[in-house]
């Protein structure tokens, strides 16, 4: 008995000790969903409440002494006003980014709106970008392992050309470009270099047609957005998308040069 019991006196101390771990079952992937869920929601709210019908360039014209005035009274809250504005609807995907790019052309001004923008849409874009890296990305290399780790692979090696290639050239949609870095485990650093450079030139052209709204608005005209499809606006917009490009063509030029041929003919 005596054996016996202090047998089970150390088993019961070597266990205080050195608990066993409790099983527990994995965490529901929906509990990941939260962030992407609730931009959804946003998104939603935000088309049934009418707003893409109420921000338009029609609200400018019948809204811009307000607006002025506003500005002119409040330089700070204006400001923070316009850009939560901004970043919410870049978080938010909402298709009225070169409305409100204009806006803040002219509510403020070439070189001060520029600066608003960028640095407004960048936080929406690193809200997106975070979102679905947090809900996304693990869910996606469950479901095509092979095939992202490929596209990550090579993507990763020239993240920030790439990027500022896709933030240039506007093939895709801001939201997209947004999402998919995200899934494909690009840095955050790159990501948001590659955007608040990529983004500049673009930006600046939409701010510089919001800074001459007022004299369209009195002749009774409303600006023309594919002004930036036009060849002598995005011909050095291509050409800067060239020269973030070029980093890349060197490194594989030299990763070739460096590949000598096994079987090349040996000179005697």
């Amino acid at each position: 008995m005596t054996t016996t019991s202090s047998m089970a006196s150390d088993l019961s101390s070597k266990e205080a000790k050195h608990p066993q771990p409790r099983a527990s079952g994995t965490k529901p992937f929906w509990r990941k969903l939260w962030p992407v869920a609730v931009l959804l929601a946003g998104l939603a709210i935000a088309w049934s409440a009418g707003i893409l019908d109420f921000l338009s360039f029609d609200t400018l014209r019948d809204n811009r002494d307000i607006l002025r005035n506003f500005v002119a009274n409040n330089p700070t809250s204006s400001v923070i006003t316009f850009m939560a504005i901004y970043a919410v609807s870049v978080a938010l995907s909402l298709p009225i980014g070169s409305l409100l790019t204009v806006a803040g052309g002219f509510m403020f001004g070439v070189w001060l709106g520029t600066i608003y923008v960028v640095i407004a849409a960048t936080l929406g874009a690193v809200i997106v970008y975070l979102a679905a890296r947090y809900a996304l990305y693990d869910l996606m290399h469950a479901k095509v392992g092979n095939t992202i780790r490929r596209m990550e692979t090579g993507f990763a090696e020239n993240a920030f050309s790439y990027l500022m290639v896709l933030r240039l050239i506007p093939i895709f949609p801001f939201w997209l470009v947004n999402l998919v870095p995200a899934l494909l485990g690009v840095k955050i650093r790159s990501f948001v270099l590659g955007t608040i450079i990529g983004i500049i030139p673009g930006t600046f052209v939409y701010v510089s047609i919001g800074d001459g709204l007022g004299a369209l608005f009195d002749q009774g005209k409303t600006p023309d957005l594919g002004v930036i499809f036009e060849p002598r606006i995005l011909t050095p917009i291509i050409g800067l998308a060239v020269l973030a490009m070029l980093p890349v063509a060197y490194k594989k030029l030299r990763k070739n040069k460096n590949k000598a041929p096994l079987d090349a003919p040996i000179d005697e």
